[in-house]
Parts: structure tokens; sequence; C-alpha cells
């Protein structure tokens, strides 16, 4: 690893140590793209991972904030899954029983297409306010629509003086670069009110190094966070944290927080990584991800030799950074496929395979569908059966 003196957003530490490069990749995966010559022009950047030895925060030191874009084009809902959505609503009401999330005012940080919030506010008779540049209006008619406010734009110091009694966070966190100081106008926020709770989610670092999921790095995220420095910061920035926990398979990573009176304990949870022991995940990672880029490599060169027909299935980030890692390797998988109808028509960043519906296969017909998130495997498998095909199935 190549230590640089790029300061960690984290915890202002003097110096990470690169573990990973990606050159010349989409800076952005799921914004809709309308023609395959505009996804292969897409705009590009560069991938550096850091690791601070200080902290465990990963970051992304090749960032450039300035390339992304978050409008309504930016289709990241996975709204359309059966899967996804006896999750979502689970996960909804554990909130809402966990933390008596009924008659109360919510801030949700992040909110997308406006899904989460709405479902809080239907199920607890809750209000809210929900903040994203990328939210569309009407996308979700709702009977609790006259509770809810939608702001299209980032959260941030000029919206401080939104107050709420839950303020949540969802798979945002790794798209800031800034974490420590974002993190800091949280707590500013909440001020006095020591009842506030806090509930972020965001994707797991531990399963990505340890998976060595490198399709799971993307130019999007350029924070990553394991239990251990997800819970540093937020002491650093006046949180006392409560709990730590997973879900979806290990992939999401989720921790409930409130501000601290005064210092907050420092002792860990249980399950809170060292900053050692992330460097012994990150390890790992360099130690096999080479391997495995050449496996998907190698098996995509038979399946084009044997004249087998290849779709991914997954539309999504990973997909793109599956795609875009494997390089030239990439052209032999025909088509990707997604249940978001919105999608359909449109084209992968960077590779420029078409995305098509599910329905599309019927007569397409391939020989291997590669799955990208293995979450999804018995729900795609049953889509398959229903069309009437029984391809060689693979997942990520």
């Amino acid at each position: 690893m190549q230590s640089i003196s790029h300061p960690c957003p984290s915890c202002g530490h003097a110096g990470m140590s690169i573990f990973y490069e990606v050159a010349n990749v989409p800076v952005n995966s799921v914004l809709l793209v309308g023609t395959r010559a505009e996804a292969v022009g897409f705009q590009r950047g560069d991938i550096a991972l850091g690791v601070c030895p200080a902290c465990g925060f990963i970051a992304n030191t090749a960032f450039n904030e300035a390339l992304t874009q978050y409008t309504a084009a930016y289709e990241a809902t996975q709204g359309y899954s059966p899967t996804f959505n006896k999750f979502h609503r689970a996960l909804a009401q554990d909130l809402i029983d966990r933390y008596d999330l009924r008659g109360k005012d919510i801030i949700e940080i992040g909110c997308d297409k406006g899904d989460f919030i709405t479902m809080l506010a239907e199920m607890g008779d809750n209000r809210g306010v929900g903040f994203d540049p990328a939210y569309v209006p009407g996308r979700h008619p709702s009977p609790a629509a006259d509770r809810l406010t939608f702001i299209a734009d980032f959260y941030g110091e000029k919206y401080t003086g939104y107050h709420a009694d839950f303020i949540c966070c969802k798979m945002t966190l790794e798209h800031i670069p800034a974490v420590g100081e974002f993190m800091t106008t949280v707590r500013r926020s909440i001020g006095d009110r020591g009842d506030t709770v806090v509930f972020f989610q965001i994707p797991n670092a531990e399963y990505v190094l340890c998976d060595v999921a490198f399709w799971d790095v993307y130019y999007e995220h350029c924070s990553y966070f394991t239990k251990g420095s997800l819970a540093r910061l937020f002491r650093r920035a006046g949180f006392e944290v409560r709990d730590l926990w997973t879900a979806y398979d290990n992939q999401y990573l989720m921790i409930e927080a409130r501000p601290a009176v005064g210092q907050p304990t420092a002792a860990p949870l249980p399950g809170e990584e060292s900053p050692a022991e992330t460097q012994a995940m990150v390890a790992t990672f360099v130690e096999h991800y080479e391997a495995g880029r050449a496996r998907w490599r190698t098996l995509l060169t038979e399946w084009r030799a044997a004249g087998r027909r290849v779709v991914l299935w997954g539309g999504g980030s990973k997909g793109v950074a599956f795609l875009t890692t494997l390089g030239e390797a990439a052209a032999d998988v025909a088509y990707a496929v997604d249940i978001n109808p919105i999608k359909t028509g449109t084209f992968m960043a960077g590779t420029g395979q078409e995305i098509v519906a599910p329905a599309f296969l019927r007569d397409y017909r391939p020989d291997v569908v590669v799955i990208m998130n293995p979450v999804y495997r018995d729900e795609i498998t049953a889509d398959l059966n229903a069309l009437g095909l029984s391809p060689e199935i693979l997942t990520l």
C-alpha cells in the first residue's frame, strides 16, 4: 500500500494508505442514460481507495464532488423488488416500534423519491420532511401527503432550523466526502434536544472487504465504514452511540445514536472493529481482488467461445462497477436486465449495454444470467421460471 498525505475526512489524521485503484470509471452509475453513445462517452473519474490508520475510515482519495450529479434523472430506487419491499416495510415497522414513532416529527436526509419517509408517515401517523435533489413530485401518491414536505436539495447548514423527534439517513452518508463536517452539522442542528433519535443506514464495508466485492466500489461511494469507524465518527461529532447492527444479508450497516450530554462514552460496543482490524480486512481484499476479477474475465471469455448468451440481472451501480472493472471482457455481456420499468430502454453508464425488462428474455433466451446481488436470487429465479426459462444462474 502507498501512503499519501491526504487528510482523513472523518478524523482529520494527516495520512491515508492507498490500497485499491481503478482508473476512468463512470462518475454516476444510476443516472438514466438515453443512448448507447452517451453511455459509452459518460463522464469519467478515478478511484483510489485509502484507509486511515488512525480511525479505520475508507475514502476515495481521488473523488471530485463536482463530477457527480444528483437530479431527478438519478434512478436508484429498489422499490420494484418484492424482496426489497418486504425488507423495507419490516425496517419501517421495526423503527416505529423501537422508537415509538407515532404522531412524531421525522426528517429524512437523502430521501431519494420519498419511499421510506412516506412509509413512516403512513404506518405511524407521523409528519415528515425529506431532503433530496433527486426527489420527483408525485412518484408516491399517499394518504399521508398532507403530512409530508419534500425539499429537492442537499441537506446542509441552511436547513439546520428544521427539527424532528427522529432523524433518518439511509444510503446517503457513503455519497458524502466531508463526513466529519457533515455529522457535526447534523449534531449542531439538534442542539440540546436530547431525546432526538438519529438512525443511519449505509453499505457495510466489512461485507465489501471480506467478500472481496469489488463490484460494490463505485465512484459515487466516496466514503466506506465498518461498525468501528462509523461509531468513532458519530462520537467525534458529539453523539452517544446506542446500537450498531447489520441487515440484508450483512450488506447494510445500521447505527442508532442520541446527542451526547458532555463527552460521549468512549467504550466501544460489541462488534466494533479497531483500526488495526480494519487494516486486516483491507489486506484480505488486496490479496484476493485481482483473482476475483480474473475469474470473471475467464468465465466471460469461455462463454463467448462457446457461443453462450450472457446477461446481467441488475441495471444499477453494482452492474456498472462490475462491467467497468472487467474492462474489455464486459463486451461479452449482451444486456442488463432490470425490473424497474423507468430504466427500460436506457443504457449502462460506461459500457453501453441496453437495460431491458425481464419479458425481453422470453424471446432472447439467455444461456447465462449473472445476478448482481445474491439477496435476489430466489426472486429472480422465480421470474425466469415464470418466463419459461432455465438458464445457468450465477451470483456475485
